[in-house]
Formats: C-alpha cells, sequence, structure tokens
C-alpha cells in the first residue's frame, strides 16, 4: 500500500465485507476509520484489529458524519460498502417501502460520502472506492430495488469522476461489481434463488463456483486503491478482477 494512504475510512466495516476490507487494510499499515451502526460487531472487529481500526458507531448514510469524518480524520481512501438487506419477494409482492429499502441506505450512503469528498475536497491523490453489485448488469427480481439502488451507485461515482477531473481535484473513483456470494447479504439471494429454481441451497451454490469471498473481495479494494492506472469499474469474481466495457 502506498504511504499516501495512511488512513482509510471503510463503511459497513463490522461484519462481510467491510470487515474483510479493514483487516486487508491494516495488515498493510493503513489506519481504517470503520464505520457501522451496530457497536457491538465494531467492538470485536476493534479486538481483532487492534489500534489500527478507530470504531465509529453510527448511521453511514448521515451526511454531517461523512464530512465531520473527512475533516477529522483527513483519509486518503474511503471504501463506500455499507448496505441493507433487500426484501426478498418477486416486484408484486412487494410494497414501495420495500422496494426502496437499499435505494436510502446503500445509494443514500454513497451519495453522502460522494458529496463530501468533492466539497471538502479529500486530499489530492485520494480514491474512492464504492461497492456496486454484479446484479446491475444481471438484474435481481427477487430483491426489489435491490439493482437499481446499486445501478444508481455506479452513476454516482462516474458523475463524481468526472466532476473531480473538471476541478482539478485528482481524486480518483473507481467502483467494484461483486458477484452473488452465499454469505452476508448474499445469503438471502441465494436463499431466495434456489428456491425459485426449485433446488437445494448447496447444489445453486455448487453452480456459483468459484465461489466469490470477502478476503477475495478485500484483496481487490487493496489492488485497485493501489493502482493509480485502475479502470473505473470491475466485476468481482471468485476468479479475479475483470475490467467491466
Amino acid at each position: 500500500m502506498s504511504d499516501s494512504f495512511q488512513t482509510a475510512v471503510v463503511t459497513g466495516a463490522g461484519r462481510g465485507f467491510g470487515r474483510a476490507i479493514a483487516a486487508a487494510l491494516v495488515a498493510t499499515g493503513t489506519r481504517v476509520v470503520g464505520i457501522a451502526r451496530d457497536e457491538q460487531e465494531l467492538r470485536t472487529v476493534h479486538g481483532e484489529l487492534g489500534e489500527g481500526f478507530v470504531p465509529v458507531a453510527a448511521d453511514a448514510t448521515d451526511e454531517a458524519l461523512a464530512r465531520e469524518v473527512i475533516r477529522e480524520h483527513r483519509p486518503s481512501l474511503l471504501v463506500l460498502n455499507a448496505g441493507v438487506m433487500p426484501h426478498m419477494a418477486p416486484v408484486h409482492e412487494q410494497t414501495w417501502e420495500t422496494f426502496s429499502r437499499n435505494w436510502h441506505a446503500d445509494t443514500r450512503h454513497v451519495f453522502a460520502w460522494t458529496r463530501a469528498a468533492l466539497r471538502e475536497p479529500l486530499a489530492p491523490g485520494s480514491v474512492v472506492v464504492a461497492m456496486s453489485s454484479g446484479a446491475v448488469l444481471a438484474g435481481s427480481p427477487l430483491s426489489g430495488g435491490y439493482a437499481s439502488a446499486k445501478a444508481a451507485i455506479r452513476y454516482i461515482s462516474g458523475y463524481a469522476a468526472d466532476e473531480a477531473k473538471r476541478a482539478g481535484l485528482d481524486i480518483r473513483f473507481v467502483t467494484l461489481l461483486p458477484q452473488l456470494t452465499p454469505t452476508g447479504v448474499g445469503s438471502a439471494g441465494v436463499a431466495g434463488y434456489a428456491a425459485r429454481q426449485g433446488v437445494d441451497r448447496d447444489t445453486f451454490v455448487d453452480g456459483m463456483q468459484p465461489v466469490l469471498t470477502p478476503e477475495q473481495v478485500a484483496k481487490a479494494v487493496v489492488e485497485v486503491a493501489a493502482d493509480p492506472g485502475s479502470a473505473p469499474e470491475y466485476q468481482v469474481g471468485g476468479a479475479g478482477l475483470r475490467p467491466v466495457g
């Protein structure tokens, strides 16, 4: 990891991808400010990672929080990973409240932190990695607005890259699109799509090989953050990174 990444912020750091990303960054010598709502989960991560991990129990969608954390900690890497479990049901069995759940969490927090990154702004040479989803390419008919919320994250990141270039800020924006995994948020999707296909969970997972792990996602984040010549978007699967387009 470049010396320029002395401090990183990782949202959704209490579990899943975020937890693995925080661990990978701390292992490189980066100080990680980890944000999540669950204080107990953050304490556990802090216990595992030590003083290189700074826990902040808060709602990552809070725009004031984004500004305050950037001003206080001056990170040169933001990893925008926070999100909520989508409501699993076909579109006609959703309500607007369940359908829009991921817009109010996943998309809103990326908007808040991206806006703060441009307005503060982050220091030249900084990087913002936003976690989207492979669902934006294939659709996600059992998870309401999840795919569209993740697609909006792609657009926000792309718009921000254009604005950073126009303003001469030298901030790099990268979007990652991980494939469906049988852990964390993906576990509900795997169960739902297995049932939809009339197969058991293990049979469905066998068809997903090679399965993407949180550690592989973390490795991908570290790689793209450290690569000044990175593509703007990557699919992330069990076989590694693949540029989109």
